[in-house]
Order: C-alpha cells, then structure tokens, then sequence
C-alpha cells in the first residue's frame, strides 16, 4: 500500500468555523441516512471544504463516520421492525466486498467519470417513483426462493461497488432497489438498506485504512454527530412509516439530482462549451 496520504488525527488546516460546520453536517446526514440514505449529499461536501484535505481523505474519512450512523440506525430498525436478516446478511456480505473493489478504483479514477450516469440513474428514479403513487406502500415480494437471493445479491454487488467509488446516495439506491425490484414497503427496505450500508462502508474502510487515507480525529468526532442522527432519523422513520419515507426519499433524490448535476455542468459539460 502507498503511504500518499498520511494518516493522521485532524487535517492541518481544519479551524473552529469549519469543524462545526461538518458537525452539524454529519448530525443532518446521520439523520437522513437513516431514513433513506444520501446522508452523503451533505457529509462528504462538508468534508471537501477542510482546507489541504483531498478527495480520497475526504471520502474516507466520510466513510468512517457513517459507519457509526448506519450501524446504530441499523440496530435501532432491527430492534423496532426487525427485518428478515436471511435478506439483508448475505446482501450485505456481497456488497462488503465489492465495496472494498470499488474503494479500490475510487484511488484512480476521477468521480467525474461516474456523476452523468448517477444523474440520469437518479432522474429516472425520481420519475419512475412519482409515476407510481403506490410503490413501497405494502410489502408484496417480486420473487422467491433462489431468485429472490439472486436480485438481492446483484443489488448488493452493484450498490456495494458504487459506495466504494463514489458514495452519496448509496441508501437511496439500496432503497428504491429493494422497493421496486425485490418488492419490499419502504420501511422495511430502509431496515434492509442500513444493514447492507454498514457493509459498504466497512468493505471501503478496509482499503482506505491500510492505503492511509484516514483522518481518525476528525472521523470519530463526525461519527458521534452522525450516530445522534442516525438514532433520531430511524426512529422517526419507524414512528411515521412508509408514507414518510416516500416523502423524504423524493425530497433526497431532488437534492442528489441538484448536486451532482451541478458537478457534471462543472466538471464535463462547461469544459466543452468553452
């Protein structure tokens, strides 16, 4: 592994006005990810802004602190829905490790490869679900069995690799998967997604520890801001069900649509209009 980035407590130019910045910023996250993912769309942002910190740190970093918001809105869903772990288990195993791959190619290849497909992937998400008023309001599974397993894994391996890569929106992406290809209501496949989003951001943090990408200080302080939202979101999120859920999942699809897309006018279109 390469010692590139040197793995350290807290970005040297990290000051007061910026660290609570990205503390209010990872409470909000752990909040939204927890209802239905895309926490990222304001923690890694934030994060971007600490002066001398680059991309990969900043996504690594973003990676250990939402690992402490999705795994305490992980158990706070089991403990209150309880979801079918025979689902969400070997789903998450698979998305562990590709997210590990994808962390792999994220210290490569530039985000701005991926960010027009993510937009026309969330604009057609954001259509196909307003078309459809009654998706994920009740459970009604699409397969069974073995078929059922099979979806179930190639989600987990497809999101799993996009997390190690990229990132924001990854439980938006887990959640409309589990609604609209496995057949789950939406409260359901957001227990489902925080268990496999624990995965993810675990399979990337074993790649991004090693390669010392890590700022560990400034990690763990967004993860106990991230884990404060994430017990509040999940449990406002089972307080008010599926229909909640509909609501906020469209509200984080606009925004995700918004912020990337202004990242691909920047980064691939402005360029050639000159």
């Amino acid at each position: 592994m390469t010692d590139a980035f040197p793995a350290d407590l807290l970005p040297q130019g990290l000051t007061p006005e910026v660290l609570l910045l990205v503390l209010l910023a990872a409470l909000a996250a752990g909040w939204i990810d927890a209802v239905v993912g895309g926490g990222g769309l304001l923690q890694l942002p934030a994060l971007l802004l600490v002066p001398g910190m680059s991309p990969v740190q900043a996504l690594a970093t973003n990676k250990l602190a939402s690992i402490f918001g999705t795994t305490t809105s992980a158990v706070t869903y089991y403990r209150r829905v309880h979801p079918d772990l025979r689902t969400a288990l070997p789903m998450a195993a698979v998305a562990l490790v590709c997210s590990f791959a994808g962390a792999s190619v994220a210290a490569a290849l530039p985000a701005s490869v991926f960010k027009p497909i993510i937009v026309i992937a969330l604009i057609a998400i954001a259509t196909f679900t307003l078309l459809r008023p009654s998706l994920g309001e009740v459970t009604a599974l699409r397969h069974g069995g073995r078929r059922h397993h099979g979806v179930a894994g190639a989600v987990g391996a497809g999101i799993g690799f996009y997390d190690g890569i990229l990132g924001p929106g990854t439980g938006s992406f887990l959640v409309f998967a589990m609604v609209s290809l496995l057949g789950y209501d939406f409260l359901n496949a957001s227990a489902k997604a925080k268990i496999v989003n624990v995965a993810t951001n675990a399979g990337a943090l074993i790649f991004f520890v090693p390669y010392g990408a890590v700022f560990w200080g400034l990690g763990l302080v967004l993860g106990a801001a991230n884990m404060l939202g994430g017990y509040l979101g999940s449990r406002t999120a089972t307080a008010r069900g599926s229909r909640f859920i509909r609501i906020v999942f469209l509200v984080v699809v606009t925004a995700l649509i918004g912020r990337v897309g202004s990242d691909v006018w920047t980064e691939n279109l402005r360029p050639l209009l000159g």
